[in-house]
């Protein structure tokens, strides 16, 4: 069975969907990155940029500011692996060097400058799949081959542009983008078919934690889709998924050390 990596999610942002401004005091960010790691994080991955739908940009500068301290103290005072979350070749660049060992780019290093950055670093990657950019990702998303199809000849031309430039395969993370520039049947397909997306050949990341198509399908506020979201993430830890990323470490926790345990029960009958 596939050990899955539980990364949590630790939001610098004013703007972000649910934990917005919670975390934006530097010390407020350190308290929360010791609790995750306590509560059985694997990874902690730092954003300092929205990227919800309908979010703009962020200056560069200001990103660096709200990122870097945050990692020069946090890597003090945790021992898991860290990641940043970032389109930004000079953030990411900045941030490999302040002790990320995960890059984390929901644009799918579309941008030269960041392929080589990843090739000149030995840190993972999480190549993800958006249609669009954030700011209009929702409005209206066509697949017109369908989504799988789609993402799946994203990743195949975005895996060898990372190959040509230099990224050893073994780097390679790929993320389809839950609620990137998909509808809620979208999303729906891709859960329902991640064993396709794994015979590409690489690990899977996983972000649904709270996200708009569970509001939608049940009529739920954010702060209410918990037990939503655990739901969602047990099927796609069922189906062997490498890394679930998600606000909520604890109770997550305790979900993947239960099937763990299940499966070492099972197994010990054989």
């Amino acid at each position: 069975m596939t050990k899955t990596s539980l990364v949590g999610i630790l939001n610098l942002t004013p703007d972000s969907f649910f934990d917005g401004g919670k975390y934006s005091a530097l010390d407020a960010a350190v308290q929360r990155a010791i609790q995750m790691e306590k509560e059985g994080a694997d990874i902690i991955d730092i954003g300092g940029e929205s990227t919800r739908p309908g979010s703009d940009s962020v200056p560069e500068a200001l990103e660096l500011d709200r990122v870097i301290p945050v990692l020069n103290a946090i890597k003090e005072r945790v021992s898991c692996d860290l990641s940043i979350d970032t389109m930004k070749p000079k953030v990411a660049e900045a941030a490999i060097d302040s002790g990320a060992t995960y890059l984390n780019d929901v644009s799918g290093f579309c941008s030269p400058r960041m392929r080589e950055i990843a090739a000149g670093h030995s840190v993972k990657l999480i190549v993800m799949h958006m249609l669009g950019k954030p700011k209009t990702m929702q409005q209206h998303p066509v697949y017109l081959n369908g989504v799988l199809d789609h993402i799946k000849q994203f990743f195949d031309q975005r895996v060898d542009d990372l190959i040509k430039s230099g990224v050893s395969e073994s780097q390679i993370i790929l993320d389809p983008g839950i609620g990137f520039g998909k509808t809620v049947d979208d999303n729906l397909e891709i859960i329902q078919n991640l064993h396709k997306l794994k015979e590409i050949g690489f690990p899977l990341f996983i972000g649904l934690s709270r996200k708009s198509f569970i509001g939608k399908m049940l009529g739920i506020e954010t702060k209410d889709r918990l037990p939503a979201t655990i739901a969602m993430n047990t099927i796609c830890l069922l189906e062997n998924i490498e890394y679930i990323r998600v606000h909520d470490v604890k109770e997550h926790r305790m979900v993947i050390d239960l099937i763990d345990k299940k499966n070492e029960v099972f197994n010990s009958r054989r």
